[in-house]
């Protein structure tokens, strides 16, 4: 089976995320915990231990798998600092000036997200490259949490003052990466030291956006006991959730 035809799959599961998103942003509290969760739980119980894995293969002990992470983290973490420094100069009631804080550190936190979902798109093809029936277990996994990465896309520039539809716009990005990824490894096949850096890049990017961004704003959001209980039930849920979606993947 061709790769190709199970990213196509990925277009529609992201796609469908997103409109779930702008649907509910009443809840968006609700939304972005789980959003939380699932990022979470992608780094914790994917991504982390692949480039764990990866690392290994190439011979390594896994510093260099860790040392990603990190650097990761640090890099987005110095991109949106600029993103808001940029604009310190402007007066504290622009209210202006600050909504276009706000939008750029949206787009910063944004686009990880869809190097992720290139990443996605990589596996799937990569895995292709082990065997069929390895492509496949990959690409089911995938198809089930791209549905989140819609939703975290989505969720993530609401909360940062994008209108829905330059939500739209990102969320188009977003579903056609998985697509562009898979294409791409009909070109190439990445060596296992370097695949493992580059998950661990992106393992520490999505790591800063669930537990610096996402997490606190849900909080921030949900206000009530109750609604912050229910908030924490449904970020553990998301993670549960690629808990079970990777275990059942390997």
């Amino acid at each position: 089976m061709n790769p190709l035809w199970l990213a196509l799959a990925t277009v529609l599961s992201t796609a469908a995320g997103g409109v779930c998103a702008l649907r509910l942003r009443a809840r968006l509290h609700l939304l972005l915990g789980f959003a939380a969760g699932v990022l979470l739980g992608v780094v914790v119980f994917d991504l982390w231990p692949e480039s764990l894995e990866q690392s290994r293969r190439a011979g390594g002990n896994g510093h260099g798998a860790l040392l990603a992470v990190i650097a990761g983290f640090v890099l987005l973490h110095g991109l949106r600092r600029f993103a808001v420094g940029r604009h310190r100069h402007a007066d504290a009631h622009d209210l202006a000036r600050g909504e276009q804080r706000e939008r750029a550190a949206g787009l910063v936190a944004a686009w990880p997200l869809i190097g992720h979902s290139v990443v996605d798109g990589i596996g799937i093809g990569l895995a292709f490259q082990v065997s069929p029936s390895v492509g496949i277990t990959v690409a089911i996994a995938i198809i089930a949490h791209d549905f989140c990465d819609g939703l975290n896309t989505v969720s993530l520039l609401l909360r940062h003052r994008h209108s829905p539809r330059s939500a739209l716009r990102m969320l188009a990005l977003d579903a056609v990466a998985p697509l562009l990824g898979a294409a791409a490894t009909l070109a190439f096949s990445l060596p296992p030291q370097l695949l493992a850096s580059y998950l661990g890049v992106f393992a520490g990017f999505l790591l800063y956006i669930g537990a610096t961004d996402l997490l606190p704003a849900a909080y921030a959001r949900a206000g009530r006991a109750a609604a912050a209980l229910q908030l924490a039930g449904l970020t553990g849920t998301g993670a549960v959730l690629m808990y079970g979606l990777t275990h059942w993947a390997a």
